[in-house]
């Protein structure tokens, strides 16, 4: 299997961060946003939802969008649970994140700190600020409720849930977010990064982890 990415996508995050936890090695095919790989004529050939991640499988297939690769990843693997009511709570946070998590989180960031072609008081980026604050209120109260040793779908160790809903959260500061104002944050943060196998957005350099540019 081989991953197609680029450097600074959360979503692509998701998939490397999940690969490493379980151990595997995924090779990867790395993009450019920036020197425009992404409208390439091949690149849309192949791939016509136009964005990565895609996870190339050995036979020629493909396996498209940061959920679904997820799932196909975890299949049989701790991190997607074996009863069907858990099954179902993992879903429901990995819907919540989709939903109303990842887009103003995604939003802020991208043009507050990567294109810079906006400002903060702009009425888009506060209505942005709003729901993306308003999420991570969601997310905070449900790792209260679940308690130091809980995660977020589950109670004694983490899903594919944690993994989908942590490179957002984790890059919500470049989107002008305070996350010291959400108590239960930085520990359920620490608590992936302390996982084996965790794997930052610039492999081994967690310090990068909030970086604007591509290395």
């Amino acid at each position: 299997m081989r991953l197609c990415d680029t450097q600074r996508s959360g979503n692509a995050w998701k998939v490397r961060l999940l690969a490493g936890l379980l151990g595997l090695d995924l090779p990867r095919t790395t993009l450019s946003i920036d020197k425009g790989n992404l409208r390439d004529p091949a690149f849309v050939k192949k791939h016509p939802l136009r964005q990565v991640p895609i996870l190339e499988l050995d036979d020629g297939q493909t396996v498209s969008e940061s959920m679904a690769i997820l799932f196909y990843l975890s299949a049989g693997t701790p991190f997607w649970p074996t009863d069907t009511l858990t099954q179902a709570r993992v879903l429901t946070w990995l819907s919540f994140e989709q939903a109303l998590h990842m887009r103003p989180l995604a939003q802020l960031r991208l043009h507050l700190s990567l294109r810079r072609d906006r400002q903060p008081d702009d009425l888009d980026m506060r209505a942005c600020r709003a729901d993306a604050e308003e999420a991570l209120t969601l997310l905070d109260d449900q790792l209260g409720r679940q308690g130091k040793s809980g995660w977020i779908a589950t109670a004694d160790r983490p899903s594919i849930a944690d993994v989908a809903l942590y490179p957002y959260t984790r890059m919500a500061p470049l989107g002008g977010l305070n996350l010291d104002a959400f108590p239960n944050l930085a520990p359920w943060l620490a608590q992936i990064e302390r996982l084996p196998g965790y794997q930052p957005l610039f492999p081994g350099r967690p310090e990068l982890n909030l970086s604007t540019h591509e290395i």
